[in-house]
């Protein structure tokens, strides 16, 4: 099948187009990962009479589940397949680029808005190329229907006054196979080649880094979803408790025999219903029981029971649903707060996050050969088998993992480095730890060839006289 090819232009109006589409599903998702939901459940009648009382009650669920396991994702380096140390190269420019910290914004943003971006280009200085994390709300990239690889992919900004907040310009980045263009937009509202950067790279200058991709869906899709209308839920059972404490967790009155007119403030003027409802102190001339008929007779208050077991049925649904421990929902576990019982509350919420690390891990590996390449001029082909250095998701005691790992070590199952590597150091820790070692031997073998060599006695050497046997 003969390869469809776009030019440049062309590109730029595609991806410009699916970009579009698809942003105001992304700017949902991401207001509801902010706690910020388009709904409104209060009647617009009773919202006029509450007014700036009450608040829509917004139980951020989503956040949660994004957070906790965008806690468990730490890369800690990469390893090429003929060593077994993590590549300090690989590791300086990952560091030079502050990607520990864009890795960790990147993990947030693609659980959310099923994707986020590595952009890869010349820096300033040639031994160590740019790397920057991108936002679905800025990139966008076009996967090749055959190879599921990156065709070419798009960055689009705005640069804004810094105090007016006006945007000044609108601003694009275009990566395809060889090049990197760069576009603004005029003032007649069409797009203007300002630079490019002719890199030679047979790819574009673009990694995806999906959640969950799927075959057909190879851009990966919200963690949130499946969680998104129990959340809707929760929120307007929140709000309709908040409703409800106002209006029936206050004991409620019925008066008998009175008009509109007879509830007035101490300025004579007539109260309004809210006032009657919240409470407060009523002054009348009337007599109970008179001629007029006038009463008073107040209900029970409500306990809104109701309202608690249905959150807390919704907070099992969300439990079962994004593989979160029920203690992280608020629930009390039935086991008791053992080792074990933390290993398997958190056994699927563990898997889980093993099972995005490795599509985490190929977009972080060709990450690291586009940034070889262009430090290098050619493709490494040992980086074909490169392997990235993940901290492990689940949440042992330090005690059970040291000792695991020394009976491991004892066994001579793993070597000391590896040991090293499973109890969460660092490749910069283990690299000191060598060192470390280096000099202990050091002085080892210093002090131990000082034992045989010729030794300074104590005292003066007397003169002994030899005597023939």
């Amino acid at each position: 099948m003969r390869e469809q090819r776009y030019t440049e232009e062309e590109w730029r109006a595609k991806l410009t187009r699916q970009h579009d589409l698809e942003l105001p599903e992304l700017r949902a998702l991401n207001r509801l990962y902010e706690g910020a939901p388009d709904m409104a459940y209060l009647h617009p009648e009773l919202l006029a009479e509450i007014g700036d009382q009450l608040q829509q009650v917004v139980i951020n669920w989503p956040r949660l589940v994004a957070d906790s396991i965008e806690e468990r994702l730490d890369v800690e380096g990469f390893r090429r397949p003929d060593t077994d140390e993590a590549d300090e190269e690989l590791w300086r420019i990952w560091q030079a680029n502050g990607m520990d910290e864009q890795s960790q914004m990147a993990h947030v943003d693609l659980l959310v808005m099923k994707r986020s971006y590595l952009i890869v280009g010349t820096g300033e200085d040639e031994s160590t190329p740019l790397v920057t994390a991108e936002s679905p709300l800025q990139a966008h990239a076009d996967f090749d229907p055959a190879t599921r690889k990156v065709r070419a992919g798009i960055k689009r900004w705005n640069d804004t006054d810094p105090l007016t907040g006006a945007i000044r310009d609108q601003c694009a980045s275009l990566y395809v196979p060889g090049a990197t263009v760069y576009y603004e937009v005029t003032g007649a509202g069409t797009w203007r080649e300002v630079g490019r950067d002719d890199h030679g790279v047979e790819a574009p200058l673009m990694v995806v880094l999906p959640n969950r991709g799927r075959l057909l869906m190879p851009g990966g899709v919200s963690e949130l979803a499946d969680v998104i209308p129990i959340a809707h839920a929760a929120n307007k059972i929140a709000t309709d408790m908040m409703v409800s404490a106002e209006y029936h967790a206050i004991p409620r009155r019925v008066a008998f025999g009175f008009d509109e007119k007879d509830f007035v403030g101490p300025d004579g003027k007539p109260v309004s219903k809210w006032s009657r409802i919240a409470g407060r102190i009523w002054a009348t001339a009337r007599r109970r029981g008179g001629e007029d008929g006038a009463d008073v007779i107040q209900f029970p208050e409500a306990q809104l029971a109701n309202f608690h077991t249905t959150i807390e049925l919704l907070a099992r649904l969300t439990s079962a649903l994004s593989a979160l421990p029920p203690n992280y929902l608020g629930l009390a576990a039935d086991d008791a707060a053992s080792a074990d019982a933390i290993r398997s509350r958190e056994a699927r919420l563990v898997k889980r996050c093993e099972r995005k690390q490795r599509p985490l891990s190929g977009g972080y590996e060709r990450m690291s050969q586009l940034v070889m390449r262009i430090r290098d001029g050619s493709w490494d082909p040992a980086l074909q088998q490169l392997e990235t250095l993940w901290r492990d998701p689940s949440t042992p005691t330090v005690a059970q993992t040291a000792d695991a790992v020394v009976k491991k070590v004892q066994a001579g199952i793993i070597p000391v480095e590896q040991a090293r590597e499973d109890l969460g150091y660092t490749a910069g820790q283990r690299a000191r730890m060598r060192l470390m070692d280096d000099g202990a031997l050091d002085r080892l073998l210093r002090d131990q060839a000082a034992g045989y060599g010729p030794k300074e006695l104590p005292g003066p050497v007397e003169e002994i006289d030899l005597v023939e046997v």
